[in-house]
């Protein structure tokens, strides 16, 4: 099977872990008839590894740094929906913190690999 070169990237593996687990909550938000949080949701986590694999394709590290500062904000926005889902009832907090933490290690990841690619 052919492997793309994204496929060996730390972040783009955490960003897949963690969008599932978006996935997940996604899930049970449509289950309750939240279908416009879940669709942020969805999208907002795909857009993670998304911009990792779509910026690893650039012919120039300058450019496939602003890929992976579209991901890291996204990175941002997720961390936003899981806050607002928790401060709304949507989610609880028990057990949320851990994703939030997750969230927060990978933008740390992505920056610091943005960064390598600079020097």
């Amino acid at each position: 099977m052919h492997k793309f070169r994204f496929q060996d990237f730390e972040i783009w593996k955490d960003a897949i872990r963690i969008g599932g687990e978006l996935d997940r909550i996604a899930d049970a938000l449509e289950s309750r008839k939240k279908f416009r949080y879940a669709e942020q949701l969805r999208g907002a986590a795909l857009s993670i590894s998304n911009n990792i694999a779509e910026g690893s394709g650039s012919t120039s590290n300058k450019e496939f740094q602003q890929f992976l500062n579209y991901s890291r904000r996204s990175v941002f926005e997720n961390a936003n929906m899981v806050l607002f889902l928790i401060t709304h009832g949507h989610l609880p907090a028990q057990g949320s913190e851990e994703l939030l933490e997750a969230l927060d290690r990978l933008s740390a990841k992505i920056l610091n690999f943005s960064r390598s690619l600079g020097r």
